[in-house]
């Protein structure tokens, strides 16, 4: 693989207390198998798609016990540069860029808005080895209270061309590395209870969003919106048990015509 243009969702993992439950509940639903845990890096442990890496699990950091969530990672050629340009655009660096042996070079940042998300300066591990199969990483959306805030960060640090959907009641725009649309910002209504914090929301591919649907539920997972037909997919919007969100899509499966955009200046 080359090495991803900077802004490029390039890999996604998340903490829970209870990593053996998280395996078991994602290794039914999105047919994960995982990787012996990895002691020197705290535990980490990758999750395969078809025998290929797509995501990882993790305990928590001692004092960083709570909420579990997805993080997604931003491709970056250059993590320190990367880690200046978000404190110069107004967002905060969480953790500085901290070389993980040779596998690369990671950091956490949060936006003007407060949606946490993670840099990576690809050594060995390059990120996803698989995309838009059943078990990857597909897409994601930025759900944040504060869009002018976000609209302004994310092109700012990542040099994103920016579209707005031509639709009055969704307030959605479209982030894109030259022509390839790369990630989405959602403005969270009042339909969200004032506890979520704003988030990055990360959709894994099924080949049959309602069996996966069926099946996070029966183990304990909670849906929170759909299964709904757009033409990207059939996909629906989840909790696992231990309260992380994410969504799945089955991109086989459309309805409807692509909705209009408009460029932002």
């Amino acid at each position: 693989m080359a090495v991803q243009p900077e802004g490029t969702p390039c890999w996604a993992d998340a903490m829970f207390s209870d990593v053996e439950g998280a395996k078991s509940f994602y290794g039914d639903v999105l047919g994960w198998t995982f990787s012996e845990a990895s002691s020197e890096y705290g535990n980490y442990t990758q999750a395969y798609a078809d025998g290929k890496a797509v995501a990882a699990v993790v305990p928590p950091m001692p004092g960083q016990e709570g909420h579990s969530a997805w993080c997604l990672y931003f491709a970056s050629p250059d993590a320190a540069a990367t880690a200046q340009k978000i404190r110069d655009n107004g967002g905060e660096v969480v953790m500085e860029p901290m070389q993980v042996g040779e596998f690369g070079t990671m950091a956490l940042a949060r936006d003007p808005g407060g949606v946490v998300f993670g840099v990576w300066q690809a050594g060995i591990h390059e990120g996803f080895e698989a995309k838009a199969v059943p078990g990857a990483y597909c897409w994601a959306e930025v759900f944040t209270r504060s869009p002018e805030k976000s609209d302004a960060f994310f092109p700012a640090v990542f040099s994103y061309r920016a579209q707005q959907m031509e639709d009055d009641q969704v307030d959605f725009r479209l982030f894109s590395l030259g022509d390839e649309a790369v990630l989405g910002r959602m403005t969270m209504t009042d339909d969200f209870p004032p506890e979520v914090p704003p988030y990055i929301n990360v959709y894994f591919t099924v080949d049959n969003c309602d069996a996966a649907v069926a099946r996070a539920t029966e183990r304990g997972g909670i849906l929170r919106f759909g299964p709904m037909n757009t033409p990207f997919g059939r996909f629906a919007a989840l909790s696992d048990p231990q309260g992380a969100s994410f969504s799945v899509i089955d991109i086989t499966t459309t309805e409807g015509a692509m909705p209009k955009l408009t460029d932002v200046s």
